[in-house]
């Protein structure tokens, strides 16, 4: 008997063990779409009555507390879809999660408003969706099958680009449309992974800038592109042909999806640039110690005079792939408090203050000469190791 306990409490441990170290990550496949002329038309019919029907539950909110001070939740609006459809048989159209779905988009619109208020902001009141501000709806459970088409019930069998196979449960299901008129599908998955334990190096510390997109510690840079820069001239001839247009007419509408293709295309390009560089450096680096950047706070008045530029290098994005790109590798990502990284002497420690115009450090105390940018990436990678308990010194920056 106790050679049994034994070996049960061994076989016990063994599932813990592996059961407790997987994770669960949720990964986005998207996917174009090439509906029929037919389909086309079925989906635009969803936006609106979609659209209708997160205006008429905001209506309803701002109703019911103005009349009798209540606040309705998703739940209260939901059970009510029984009585709507009979009201308005359009709704019968639509999958009946799809507007289930519409009272969830409308109470984490409120959610965030109440939030952005108590944290101290000024934000704008949820409010009603105009054609142009609704684009996509989503099966948030069933209704939706992939395989060499995507199946979608109400609608038919889609036909799909598919690049590249989904991984994991299949949870959700977007559709949207692009300004361009183009439609696309987003479906997220959840994905169990055991995670690959990487040893801390090689380690990098990464300086993002404006002159060069990125800086390392070891010296190397990536080239700021400046998509919107190089397409400036583009977008202002075309934008003065908008301008030139009267409303309601055929020429503007035509005039304003040449406007989008072109926004289009830079966001194509910085998207593509984006996924690429995080790439590169995942695969690289094991560490990648990064500033922690308040990039709205930035460009709310401490930056003013460079908002466009902080905007067209899509810091943000940037970081956002390179996070769960290294995640999904087994690799950290650190975030580290960019104060004075940047006038911090990186091989004596002693501060020296620099304005935006100073591209080059010079160490009052031990002489040192380095670029502004790779004397911050080395503190940088200097406080992310320190972080995770790597001594300082101990190692070669």
């Amino acid at each position: 008997m106790a050679d049994i306990s034994r070996a049960l409490k061994i076989v016990l441990d063994i599932i813990q063990n592996n059961v407790y170290s997987i994770i669960t990550m949720r990964k986005t496949f998207k996917y174009r779409l090439f509906p029929s002329r037919k389909q086309t038309k079925t989906l635009e019919q969803t936006i609106d009555g979609c659209r209708w029907l997160y205006n008429h539950f905001l209506e309803e909110r701002i109703n019911a507390w103005k009349t009798e001070k209540k606040s309705l939740s998703r739940y209260d609006q939901s059970n009510y879809l029984k009585n709507l459809k009979q009201e308005h048989p359009f709704l019968n159209d639509i999958h009946s999660q799809v507007l289930q779905d519409v009272s969830t988009r409308l109470d984490l619109a409120f959610r965030a408003f109440f939030r952005r208020v108590k944290s101290g902001d000024n934000p704008g009141f949820p409010r009603f969706r105009g054609e142009e501000r609704y684009d996509s709806f989503t099966f948030p459970q069933v209704g939706f099958r992939l395989d060499e088409f995507l199946h979608l019930s109400k609608i038919g069998k889609v036909k799909i680009k598919k690049h590249r196979d989904v991984e994991g449960t299949k949870k959700t299901c977007t559709i949207w449309r692009s300004p361009t008129g183009k439609w696309y599908t987003s479906i997220a998955c959840d994905i169990n992974r055991k995670p690959i334990e990487q040893p801390i190096e090689p380690a990098i510390g990464v300086d993002m800038g404006l002159e060069s997109f990125a800086t390392f510690s070891n010296g190397e840079q990536i080239k700021n592109p400046r998509f919107f820069r190089e397409e400036e001239k583009t977008l202002v001839k075309v934008q003065r042909k908008l301008s030139a247009q009267e409303k309601t007419t055929k020429a503007r509408l035509n005039a304003r999806k040449v406007v989008a293709c072109v926004h289009e295309r830079i966001a194509w390009k910085r998207e593509n640039f984006a996924h690429q560089e995080s790439r590169k450096i995942t695969n690289r680096f094991n560490t990648i110690a990064v500033e922690d950047l308040s990039i709205n706070d930035m460009q709310k008045g401490n930056f003013h005079g460079i908002n466009k530029s902080i905007g067209d290098a899509a810091w943000r994005m940037f970081l956002t792939f390179l996070g769960y790109k290294a995640a999904d590798a087994g690799k950290r990502v650190v975030k580290i408090n960019p104060a004075y990284t940047s006038q911090n002497c990186s091989r004596c420690g002693n501060r020296h203050k620099l304005e935006l115009s100073d591209r080059v450090f010079h160490c009052p105390s031990c002489g040192l000469v380095l670029s502004r940018d790779h004397n911050a990436a080395i503190n940088i990678l200097s406080l992310g190791l320190q972080g995770l308990g790597v001594a300082p010194g101990s190692r070669l920056l």
